[in-house]
């Protein structure tokens, strides 16, 4: 069942008196992630899920810049990332208060093959990640304030259900794989380098003599390719096997270390930025 949500929690770096935040997992949705956020001064480095990230502001706007672009949403813009996209986020003018779950790639098409009673063969994907829909932005808020409040199953599940299942219909699309190039290649090899080795202490010059190409060809044709430079992304490949370990209950001070990171105080700073909770209230949710 839904677990006890977090709200400012006073370990680590605790949040300021005007930001706020409910974090859990919910047992009903096989233990998908979920928030609810108010932040006014809170900016999300950039940083990407390997679950989709699907949520709605309910007031104030947020600024996002998602594959290189720049946009300022508020109510009524939905938030449809798909896994693996590198995306931020920092508060408007007045801050802004959100809901956002984090279901599976596997969640997501069971959610669509029961809905719809037919086999999801392609990957499920969307075509645009900040599209305009108030319905169903107030849809979710509804399906979402039920998971926290907490109420009955049966209420809960048909309610999200119905609104991924809306989603999907509304603002999917097939996948369809990029053409390859020798850049295209190079550059992923250096990403799953980074991938398999993300505790150790990788200098750009080796990565570089990975990928085959020089370190300013490389820098350049990986943000080209993903959106962030290669420490960028290290940083995050660190902070998602971090989230792995925490939840299996380790002590934030050792994922710290096993996760590649100086200390325990440079772990939290750029855990927050990414998740926006502490180690410490991530582990306890």
């Amino acid at each position: 069942m839904h677990n006890v949500s977090q709200r400012d929690a006073a370990d680590d770096m605790p949040l300021t008196a005007a930001e706020r935040t409910s974090f859990w997992r919910d047992g009903r949705f096989g233990g998908m992630e979920c928030l609810s956020a108010t932040f006014q001064t809170h900016a999300y480095s950039p940083h990407a899920h390997d679950t989709f990230s699907i949520g709605a502001i309910e007031s104030g706007s947020q600024i996002a810049r998602i594959r290189g672009a720049r946009e300022e949403t508020g109510p009524g813009c939905l938030y449809l990332i798909n896994p693996e996209v590198v995306h931020d986020g920092a508060p408007g003018p007045d801050g802004y208060r959100y809901r956002m779950i984090y279901p599976s790639e596997a969640l997501f098409r069971h959610v669509l093959e029961e809905v719809t009673g037919k086999a999801c063969r392609s990957t499920p994907s969307f075509a645009r990640e900040l599209p305009q829909d108030a319905e169903l932005a107030r849809a979710f808020h509804r399906a979402h304030r039920a998971l926290e409040e907490n109420v009955g199953a049966l209420e809960a599940e048909e309610s999200m259900y119905s609104v991924l299942a809306a989603l999907f219909l509304r603002h999917g699309s097939e996948q369809r794989a990029p053409i390859e190039t020798r850049e295209r290649t190079a550059v992923w090899r250096a990403r799953d380098y980074l991938s398999e080795h993300f505790a150790t202490d990788i200098g750009l010059e080796e990565l570089a003599d990975i990928a085959g190409l020089s370190r300013a060809h490389l820098i350049r044709a990986f943000r080209k390719e993903f959106h962030i430079t290669p420490h960028a992304f290290l940083t995050d490949i660190r902070i998602r096997r971090a989230r792995a370990l925490l939840c299996l209950g380790r002590n934030p001070a050792d994922v710290a270390f096993a996760c590649g990171f100086a200390d325990q105080a440079h772990f939290t700073r750029h855990f927050k930025a990414r998740v926006g909770i502490t180690p410490g209230q991530f582990r306890k949710s």
